[in-house]
């Protein structure tokens, strides 16, 4: 699916590559993820699994829950979910709980499918059975976090 990200999402997406470059320590993949609603970054979040030690605590998780609190509504209709990678099986069901209509990406599940549960889940698939939902654009950008998830060149 193809659109024009606005400024403030290409201002979130800046922020969403800086701050997972920055946490890469070569290690191991870092994930990070922003919300945007409307003109204004209301959250940009990294993971936080390995510092809880709850399973659930992927960025995107985290970026939905400090946003819905910074807004003070579980609905967050009208936003949109930026990541450093496509967001995973259980991001995308907290996306769609939470209401948030668009979805842009980095690093995509062709290119690093080692970080999704179900392989043969892909997210046209899941945008279907939403009735499409949300739109969403993936890929923007990959080279820029390509050495972090371990893509083909």
């Amino acid at each position: 699916m193809s659109f024009a990200l606005t400024e403030t999402e290409e201002e979130a997406l800046d922020q969403v590559i800086a701050r997972a470059r920055a946490l890469h320590d070569g290690t191991g993949p870092v994930f990070t993820a922003a919300i945007v609603q409307d003109t204004r970054i209301v959250a940009v979040e990294a993971n936080e699994v390995a510092e809880t030690t709850d399973p659930t605590r992927h960025a995107e998780v985290v970026a939905i829950a400090r946003a819905a609190r910074a807004l003070g509504s579980t609905d967050l209709s009208g936003s949109t979910l930026i990541a450093s990678m496509q967001p995973c099986e259980m991001c995308l069901a907290a996306m769609r709980w939470a209401g948030i209509d668009r979805l842009v990406f980095a690093m995509t599940q062709d290119e690093a499918p080692d970080f999704f549960q179900f392989p043969q889940l892909r997210l046209e698939d899941y945008a279907r059975a939403t009735q499409d939902a949300f739109a969403w654009r993936g890929g923007v950008r990959i080279a820029e976090v390509r050495h972090i998830y371990g893509g083909s060149e």
